[in-house]
């Protein structure tokens, strides 16, 4: 596999882990750089890590792995994405979601991740070594997440109050979105 389709498959592997940046910068009060760092490293472990996972799982337990990792992923967007609005609504408001909590970031990565574990598989299949492609995948999931947190905090003071119901909204977005994608 040449190094540009590489780059372009992560690219897209990248897509939700940035939608997921953006609505974590949205619900940040402040985005530090640290708060931005941290967010764009988990994002990238998990979309590394993920298909590495998947290239050792291999030809056994693709089949098993490809009937439930969609709604895995959806569930926990939905729980997340669902918190976020209900928290935002009620007087729950100092117990709001936040990104940078380990278990939160940890459940966002690994749900934003799960395509990536098909990746790992489709290369274990076409016998297609995975440490570059796995550190590609990571990289560029690092940059754009990073780039996707300081737009979610950017946009997210011109919509400060409703900037957790529309982070909540972008999650169940991205949830109903796998879900489509993996039923067809």
């Amino acid at each position: 596999m040449k190094m540009l389709n590489t780059f372009l498959i992560a690219v897209g592997l990248a897509m939700d882990a940035v939608a997921v940046s953006i609505s974590s910068g949205l619900n940040l009060k402040s985005v530090r750089t640290g708060y931005a760092l941290r967010i764009a490293a988990a994002f990238a472990v998990a979309q590394a890590v993920m298909p590495v996972v998947g290239w050792f799982a291999g030809y056994g337990a693709g089949d098993v792995i490809a009937g439930f990792d969609h709604w895995a992923a959806f569930g926990l967007l939905v729980a997340i994405g669902g918190r976020m609005i209900w928290g935002a609504c009620t007087e729950a408001g100092t117990d709001n979601y936040n990104p940078i909590y380990a278990p939160h970031l940890f459940l966002l990565a690994i749900a934003t991740s799960v395509d990536a574990l098909a990746v790992g598989l489709g290369l274990s299949f076409l016998k297609m070594p995975i440490l570059q492609s796995a550190i590609l995948i990571g990289a560029t999931t690092f940059v754009l997440s990073l780039l996707g947190v300081f737009a979610g905090d950017r946009l997210g003071k011109h919509v400060e109050s409703r900037a957790e119901i529309l982070g909540g909204i972008v999650l169940i977005a991205i949830a109903v979105k796998i879900l489509i994608e993996h039923t067809r």
